[in-house]
């Protein structure tokens, strides 16, 4: 098959997701054809069968003070379908991929059929979507995709309890991760400014408010006060300043390392000992199954659709969001009992396995042909 994928080239998990999912297809055998304003941040060098093609930014109109990306992404994806002859458009994010997707299908209408498959992933639903500015577009563009997808059953209640949307039928397809890159090692190779004796905590996130980055470098100071440890944060975002003033403020800022944003994460996330998302809200938590794949426990918040991958108690812990003392407690009760440590780290793994890319790519596969063959 032939496949365009549209996905925001930032930091994030709906664009690592729709990276790894054209990655993971061009290996099965597919063309695919990632088109966007940049080249997504998990597309690394050159991969056989994978094209990546960049949306004109560059045209500038005295009458238009903004510049009307949802347009120009249209456009690219019409020239691109109709170029490469492709079959399926798959667009992650509602907006505004699935408004440019739903254009670009129908300038293509007297050319070439094309299915739009549209994923969601969670802000786009739980907070841009619902934007009085957004809202009525963000339901009109999920409507008349050929397919919708989303990333968790929580999300996929969302979806119908905020917009409707009783013309699609929303079908779950979870986040996945790639084993052969995220697995675990017993050998322990820890970067260079972690103590030996010293828990590694860890991190990934976007540094959005609703990551609660601030609050995070609260809950390791109280777990610093039990444990020797040490915070590990990878990523940035507008709460960075905040979350280092805080851990100036709180006196752990020599404990709290700020790595910035990183390729891959992989061996970092084999070197910790527990992985923290303290969230308001997660449709899903792929930086949680990644590290639990690693054969990390992870500690986080129980909202939205994370229950749904960490297994509370048994491959990691789910605590209220506001709960920052518990949630603390639990660190350090789980950091301090290896036993119970060594049978989360089991679990975890496990667990991960049941979002093996193996299972869940041929999905979307079978997603594909069945709107290829209506």
């Amino acid at each position: 098959m032939r496949i365009g994928i549209t996905c925001y080239p930032t930091y994030g998990g709906s664009g690592a997701v729709a990276t790894e999912l054209g990655l993971a297809l061009a290996r099965r055998g597919h063309y695919v054809h990632f088109i966007s304003y940049a080249s997504p941040f998990r597309l690394r060098g050159f991969a056989e069968r994978v094209y990546f093609h960049e949306v004109d930014l560059t045209g500038a109109y005295p009458l238009l003070e903004y510049f009307p990306y949802s347009l120009a992404l249209a456009v690219k994806q019409h020239e691109v379908a109709l170029r490469e002859e492709l079959d399926v458009l798959h667009v992650h994010y509602a907006i505004p991929h699935a408004t440019a997707a739903y254009l670009a299908r129908e300038m293509l209408e007297d050319q070439r059929p094309l299915r739009v498959v549209t994923t969601l992933h969670g802000t786009d639903i739980t907070l841009v979507g619902q934007a009085h500015s957004f809202a009525t577009i963000t339901k009109f563009s999920i409507e008349r995709s050929d397919a919708v997808t989303a990333v968790s059953q929580f999300l996929r209640e969302e979806t119908y309890r905020a917009f409707g949307c009783t013309g699609c039928d929303i079908e779950v397809i979870p986040n996945f991760v790639n084993l052969a890159e995220y697995f675990p090692s017993d050998e322990r190779r820890c970067p260079a400014f972690v103590p030996r004796d010293a828990k590694m905590l860890m991190h990934i996130s976007n540094f959005r408010p609703v990551k609660r980055v601030p609050e995070l470098v609260r809950i390791f100071a109280k777990v610093r006060r039990e444990v020797s440890s040490v915070l590990v944060l990878v990523g940035d975002g507008p709460d960075r300043e905040e979350a280092e003033a805080e851990a100036e403020r709180l006196g752990v800022a020599r404990q709290v390392f700020f790595l910035g944003k990183l390729d891959s994460v992989a061996d970092l996330l084999r070197a910790a000992d527990l992985f923290l998302l303290p969230s308001s809200l997660e449709s899903f938590g792929l930086a949680a199954l990644e590290a639990m794949a690693c054969g990390v426990p992870v500690l986080a918040s129980r909202v939205g659709g994370l229950p749904e991958v960490v297994v509370d108690g048994e491959t990691g812990a789910l605590v209220s969001p506001e709960a920052l003392d518990e949630m603390a407690a639990q660190a350090v009760a789980m950091l301090r009992d290896g036993d119970r440590w060594r049978r989360m780290r089991r679990g975890a793994v496990e667990r991960a396995q049941q979002f093996s890319a193996d299972l869940v790519v041929p999905r979307y596969e079978e997603l594909y042909r069945r709107l290829i063959d209506a």
